[in-house]
């Protein structure tokens, strides 16, 4: 069986008792990073071969992984940090892994949006996961589509980044649409910024960010009001 098994996004007590059994208990771990996820793995005792698994080597390591589990062995995936195959590897392997009739496993545990949604005051019956924009190719793309969505949006983004992602929210979704940047989730200095983006700029210009950021976008609300007029 594959488990796929979340990680603390920074609170390392956030990780759950059955995560722990069920690493303890698989013959391999794939990990992200191995180094990150070593130190993990120490912390809790858990003494399993670990193997690396990333973004770089998804395509030509899911062979190997699936020739393993056909022999019978039961094999965990962890990412560096929160739910895999959220914004991290996994998919490939899970598909792989459903072609071949291997069974799969998702534990439920951490991941950094739902905090930062939930706590961020904007609605949360109705969101839309954008997670990381692409870098060049396709990003005016992506951003013209989420400028029309009338739902809340989920960004992932690099505290490098983040002053241009402003900047572009306030260029394509506009200067007064509120948002929150929530950084440090679960962590000594976790952060909820609520402000509009106009602020906002105003804000990280003076006061740059560090950590992971997860990014909470108000959605389009006129396209919300033409459709409860339709």
């Amino acid at each position: 069986m594959l488990y796929l098994v979340p990680t603390p996004v920074g609170n390392l007590d956030d990780m759950t008792f059955r995560a722990i059994e069920t690493l303890k208990m698989c013959d391999v771990i794939l990990a992200e990073d191995t180094r990150t996820s070593g130190k993990l793995l120490k912390h809790f005792e858990i003494d399993r071969p670990l193997w690396s698994f990333h973004a770089f080597n998804e395509h030509n390591a899911v062979k190997g992984v699936i020739e393993h589990l056909l022999q019978g062995k039961n094999i965990a995936l962890i990412s560096d940090a929160g739910t895999p195959g959220i914004s991290d590897p996994g998919f490939l392997l899970v598909r792989a892994c459903i072609a071949e009739n291997i069974e799969v496993s998702c534990l439920p545990g951490a991941t950094a949006f739902v905090p930062a949604l939930v706590a961020s005051g904007m609605t949360t019956d109705k969101f839309y996961f954008e997670g990381f924009l692409p870098h060049k190719k396709g990003r005016q793309t992506r951003w013209k589509f989420l400028a029309t969505l009338d739902c809340t949006i989920i960004l992932y983004e690099s505290p490098h980044r983040l002053e241009k992602c402003l900047e572009e929210i306030k260029t394509y979704l506009g200067a007064e649409r509120n948002i929150c940047v929530a950084r440090e989730i679960s962590k000594k200095f976790e952060q909820f910024v609520r402000l509009n983006v106009t602020e906002a700029i105003a804000h990280f210009s003076a006061h740059p960010a560090k950590g992971e950021i997860v990014i909470i976008l108000e959605g389009n609300i006129k396209a919300s009001k033409n459709k409860r007029a339709e």
